[in-house]
């Protein structure tokens, strides 16, 4: 079917980034690209070609399978293919064919590198990973609505004076905005109540309306902080409601531009190490949430922000280890607590259960173990009555089994590696995550080597650990690229935890096994695997960059909700993101899928 420029130009004005170039440079495109009508089988390129050129569907569908005939992809309408290997050395690094009649636009190499070289905007789509984070905000930077408290206190205007004062004694605040539905009208602060009813001996019954300041002074969602200093200080005033549209959204205070200059995780970590309860505590954490706002909106990667995160969590943890000795005594015999799981990979976000066991020195006694339950009980109930909720399948120290002697946690292992079944398989998988948090350290060190030595020189475990890695795969599919859950209360969405991270916190683990590496973290694992040559410095950088952008839509799905006053949780809907976002994001799944395909063909890495 012979398309003319002019169609050509019309189709690239539908087409990100294309969408956003002048007109010229898009007559100019389709004057050199080319247009290719392929029937169902037919063989656009394969592995290792040298590509004629970056490939645009007009029409049609493709499938991309990868140097194992594994399918990582179906890409329709408005899909390119062929940009890695343009990208690289001009070598084909899939393989593509067509699944029904197509048309596909192919612009030549030098004209899809000059239109990245000349713009931003193609080079921006065409990058996979996301490049440097904006420049860190400050308080001055920073968009009112990660400053805002939300849903603020208001009444109506024929509310009397004292039903207004007694409102704000109850809510320990120091303002109340006046509203008709969601309009606002007005506003009173502690100020007005002592200026102008208790000063003139107003009646209690007195409606607000008369005192409040009517059409007070407003900033919109998309202020940001230095317009509330501003505005305070040339109004002298320290209440500021955001509206929209008229419609009180929100307010920022004075309280709140200190309390988000004070939340910091140091902050956080310091109030934690002098509480004195759980409860205490429980107090502190409740403010992860908007320090997870902070930290994304500050400009902080994934892998600090969950870091920083898991700091606190570790904090808590010492703490309510600290807490336990004081109330129960002195430990009989050393012994150690370890985190495993996110917490062990140091790899929290804004939803986290607890996984966590005992490892105790071998001098214990049967007499010894009351203590210990106790301990584990004490710092387990503290650590959910801090919001890390139970783990649903009682991987913690109050389960026996996991409050052990070193003997008996070597037995573990070696029974795990000795006999991989699926039981064993996932206890593996878990407890390879394992990092010390409080006790006695030593207990840990010569185990975690040994275990190393002994499960990456037994091929069949290896390979049953690689198996068992795969069962959770990305969420590829037809629709848009995307396999999304079929039913249920998250229906229509995709889980970016069990099918967006964890497959790449799988590989990981299964690089971190084959190379003997001590590495917990999932980044640290594939950094370390390229160092170690378990992985190749390609692979290494695609795989990185695909678990950064998915690590980075995940932390930013979490921070959209709190700021919607949502919990936090995984489940995103493809339908929240833009196409240029649904295509990245796809992109990466993709790579970690071929990454998947590699290791489990037992080529562990990708050239």
């Amino acid at each position: 079917m012979p398309l003319s420029p002019e169609q050509i130009t019309r189709f690239l004005k539908s087409v990100h980034p294309y969408d956003a170039l002048p007109v010229d440079v898009l007559e100019t495109i389709a004057s050199q690209v080319e247009a290719w009508e392929v029937e169902r089988d037919f063989a656009v390129y394969d592995l290792g070609e040298t590509l004629p050129g970056l490939f645009i569907i007009h029409e049609g569908q493709i499938e991309i399978t990868d140097e194992n005939g594994v399918v990582v992809s179906h890409l329709g309408l408005r899909n390119s293919f062929g940009e890695r290997g343009l990208l690289r050395d001009g070598k084909a690094a899939t393989s593509a064919r067509a699944d029904a009649h197509s048309v596909l636009l192919v612009l030549p190499p030098a004209l899809f590198r000059e239109l990245i070289a000349e713009h931003d905007v193609v080079a921006k789509f065409f990058n996979r990973a996301r490049g440097p984070r904006p420049q860190q905000e400050t308080l001055a930077t920073s968009p009112v609505d990660t400053l805002m408290a939300r849903d603020p206190a208001t009444c109506s205007p024929d509310t009397s004076v004292q039903e207004a004062a007694q409102q704000m004694r109850a809510r320990g605040i120091s303002s109340l905005c006046i509203t008709e539905g969601e309009t606002l009208r007005g506003i009173v602060t502690v100020r007005d109540l002592s200026g102008k009813v208790v000063a003139e001996a107003l009646p209690a019954a007195t409606p607000i309306s008369q005192v409040m300041t009517r059409s007070p002074l407003t900033l919109s969602p998309g202020a940001i902080g230095s317009d509330v200093l501003h505005a305070m200080m040339e109004h002298r005033i320290g209440h500021i409601p955001i509206a929209e549209g008229g419609r009180l959204v929100g307010i920022v205070t004075q309280t709140d531009l200190t309390r988000y200059q004070a939340v910091s995780s140091a902050e956080l970590v310091s109030r934690i190490a002098r509480a004195d309860s759980a409860e205490e505590m429980a107090k502190v954490t409740a403010e992860i949430p908007r320090l997870l706002v902070q930290l994304v909106a500050g400009g902080n990667r994934h892998e600090v922000v969950t870091r920083l995160i898991t700091d606190i969590a570790d904090t808590t943890t010492r703490r309510l280890l600290a807490l336990a000795e004081a109330k129960l005594g002195p430990p009989p015999v050393p012994y150690l607590w370890l985190a495993c799981g996110s917490q062990g990979r140091q790899e929290q976000t804004g939803v986290s259960d607890q996984d966590n066991c005992l490892m105790l020195d071998d001098s214990v006694r049967e007499g010894d173990m009351p203590y210990f339950a106790a301990l584990a009980k004490f710092v387990s109930d503290g650590l959910d009555t801090c919001g890390y909720f139970y783990c649903p399948g009682d991987m913690m120290a109050t389960n026996p089994r996991w409050c052990q002697p070193v003997s008996i946690w070597r037995d573990y292992f070696a029974g795990w590696i000795a006999k991989p079944n699926p039981e064993a398989q996932m206890l593996a998988s878990v407890m390879f995550d394992l990092r010390p948090i409080g006790g006695a350290l030593d207990l840990f060190a010569d185990l975690q080597a040994e275990t190393l030595k002994a499960a990456s020189a037994n091929s069949i475990f290896v390979a049953h650990m690689i198996s068992n890695s795969l069962k959770h795969t990305p969420p590829l599919g037809l629709l848009r690229g995307f396999a999304t859950i079929r039913s249920g209360e998250h229906r229509n969405t995709l889980d970016l935890k069990h099918n967006g991270v964890v497959p790449v916190v799988d590989l990981g683990r299964i690089y971190a096994l084959q190379g003997q590496l001590p590495e917990a973290g999932t980044r640290a694992r594939l950094k370390a695997a390229e160092a170690a040559g378990v992985l190749s410095p390609s692979g290494a950088r695609d795989l990185l960059d695909a678990y950064d952008l998915i690590a980075e839509t995940r932390l930013e799905h979490q921070v959209a909700m709190v700021k919607r006053g949502e919990k936090p949780d995984n489940y995103l809907a493809p339908t929240d993101l833009s196409d240029f976002e649904r295509s990245h994001l796809r992109d990466a799944f993709v790579v970690v899928k071929t990454m998947q395909s590699a290791v489990g063909h037992g080529k562990g890495m990708l050239g």
